[in-house]
């Protein structure tokens, strides 16, 4: 059973042609054609979330774990604005997923008719492209040729892109065969490559006494941790990880604030990189962030094949490549007499004795809970985290170098977490556990409404009671308005889980927590949840007094 209307023939045709094998779909009416054509798709998997907001994030999840385009199908009018926040995110994140929207007939637009606005490129400024077809068979060529470019677009450059398809009535008329049509390929396969004089940079790196490579948010990849392990064995390059870029090593840096924030200016003056490569996603940590601003290196190169970002404010050189591409260039070369790795290296081991002398004392906060909560998870888990407090606290510990690591970076919000890592975890054989915070978790808990949780999926709240994180922020406690900073409630994920059927408990001291935690992993029936509870004021003083103890 297929739709009987050939502009919906098309669109699933084609997506079936660049090998996208699921699409979530959010109920409707207009977008029937779709719905059946997909749902009857024999090499389709097409799964159903009510909330448009937590659809696409939900996918959104699933392409970051697969690497694959997957598409997201919803009605017309304003269903189609809730897609919008993890399409922001995919567009910042370079994750592939492929918006189909069903539209009213242009002649039905601005006339007062239910549940139409005005749809075509509403996205236009995060998305990489938008296929605006027309209901007109005399138009097949063009919906042909502009699909086409479209699913070429989001499979080769990593992001999102919009289907915008509109169908008249009657939408439920079927037929039994899906017609087959030929899409053309109509753009390039060989992406542009930046003009570099590679052999002036490998000379500037074989002289340079201070370099410094900083890896951000990153899928993880064997070839290039090899790589970077490599370039370890330079005693004057240093490498500063995020906790999202998943490399790891004896010899990196991979609690960058815990580092930084009790430095001197002097001292950061004397840590300055000469060269400095950046490549990966967003990063996180404030600190590297104003301290490469200030204290800016002579030469700053980023490596990345799809986008250039300055977030230093003193690049100097994009190279269009993959670190994995690019990065061998620099290796097998004289290694120089310098201590510069080893500065960065001393000052980690302090600071790392620090940190466990002020934990082993320290009350029961945010702080310890994280402590426990990152020793406890198995290894090879996927650990996603939610925005906010909850992946700055992580960036505080060296987390397992087993686990992949993955939080929405992109745009950095706290919406729709929860779904991406449900996303996420149907992707991954592997364990997930998700780690969140309370705004964040019950600001997306419609990710529950969702039959497709993976029963050894594991949710961690941080329940402070609000915004945290607006305690440690400068400014908002200088004001009269601090409760609208903070959101502060007395709210508990208890009957959440009652209602969507998710095994819960809950821990309020390190002994309770130990104790819930000791058989949380486990196999189970359900799902299940583990709410901490914390109190903001212990929070606040604790994370200042750490780092004061640092210094």
């Amino acid at each position: 059973m297929y739709p009987k209307k050939e502009l919906a023939q098309l669109v699933i045709s084609a997506c079936y042609q660049f090998n996208i094998d699921t699409v979530v779909i959010s109920p409707g009416s207009r977008n029937a054609p779709l719905t059946v054509g997909f749902s009857n798709h024999p090499a389709i998997k097409t799964m159903s979330i009510v909330d448009e907001r937590c659809a696409a994030f939900f996918a959104l999840g699933i392409a970051q774990q697969t690497q694959k385009p997957v598409a997201i199908l919803c009605t017309s009018g304003s269903a189609l604005l809730n897609y919008y926040p993890a399409i922001a995110e995919a567009f910042y994140s370079n994750i592939p997923v492929v918006v189909i929207s069903a539209d009213r007939p242009k002649h039905l637009i601005d006339i007062g008719d239910g549940q139409t606005i005005r749809q075509e490129n509403v996205f236009e400024n995060h998305i990489l492209f938008s296929a605006n077809l027309i209901d007109d068979d005399s138009e097949k060529e063009f919906n042909t040729n502009i699909i086409s470019e479209a699913l070429q677009i989001a499979t080769s450059k990593k992001g999102p892109i919009h289907i915008n398809v509109p169908f008249d009535e009657p939408l439920y008329e079927t037929v039994d065969n899906l017609k087959e049509f030929e899409l053309p390929n109509v753009i390039s396969s060989t992406a542009e490559k930046s003009h570099i004089n590679f052999d002036e940079l490998v000379s500037i790196w074989n002289v340079s006494l201070k370099k410094m490579i900083l890896v951000g948010a990153n899928y993880p990849d064997a070839k290039l941790q090899m790589l970077l392990n490599q370039f370890e064995e330079d005693n004057s390059v240093i490498i500063l990880t995020e906790t999202t870029s998943n490399i790891a090593s004896g010899k990196t840096i991979n609690s960058i604030d815990q580092l930084i924030f009790p430095l001197s200016e002097e001292q950061l003056e004397g840590l300055k990189p000469e060269v400095l490569i950046t490549f990966g996603g967003m990063i996180v940590s404030k600190k590297i962030k104003q301290f490469l601003r200030k204290q800016q290196p002579n030469h700053h190169w980023h490596i990345d094949a799809l986008k250039s970002i300055n977030t230093f404010h003193c690049l100097s050189e994009y190279i269009n490549e993959n670190p994995v591409d690019f990065l061998p260039k620099l290796t097998g070369l004289s290694l120089l007499d310098s201590d510069y790795q080893q500065k960065w290296l001393s000052a980690k081991e302090k600071r790392a004795s620090k940190h466990k002398e002020y934990l082993n004392q320290a009350p029961f906060s945010d702080l310890k809970a994280f402590e426990q909560v990152l020793e406890s998870i198995p290894n090879h888990s996927q650990l996603q985290l939610a925005n906010s407090s909850i992946i700055r606290y992580t960036q505080l510990f060296d987390v397992n170098d087993t686990l992949g690591v993955f939080c929405n970076r992109g745009t950095s919000g706290i919406d729709g977490s929860t779904s991406t890592a449900i996303g996420a975890a149907m992707s991954e054989k592997n364990q997930t556990v998700f780690i969140t915070g309370d705004l964040s978790f019950f600001y997306d808990s419609n990710a529950l409404w969702n039959d497709y949780i993976p029963s050894n999926f594991r949710i961690i709240i941080i329940n402070n009671s609000g915004g945290g994180i607006f305690r440690f922020i400068p400014g908002p406690k200088s004001t009269n308005a601090l409760d609208y900073f903070e959101t502060p409630h007395q709210l508990t994920a208890e009957h959440l889980c009652e209602m969507y059927q998710l095994t819960y408990n809950s821990a309020t001291n390190v002994s309770e927590l130990k104790e819930r935690i000791s058989d949380f992993y486990a196999d189970s029936k359900q799902p299940k949840v583990l709410e901490v509870f914390t109190d903001k004021e212990v929070n606040e003083k604790v994370l200042k007094e750490y780092f004061n103890f640092l210094k």
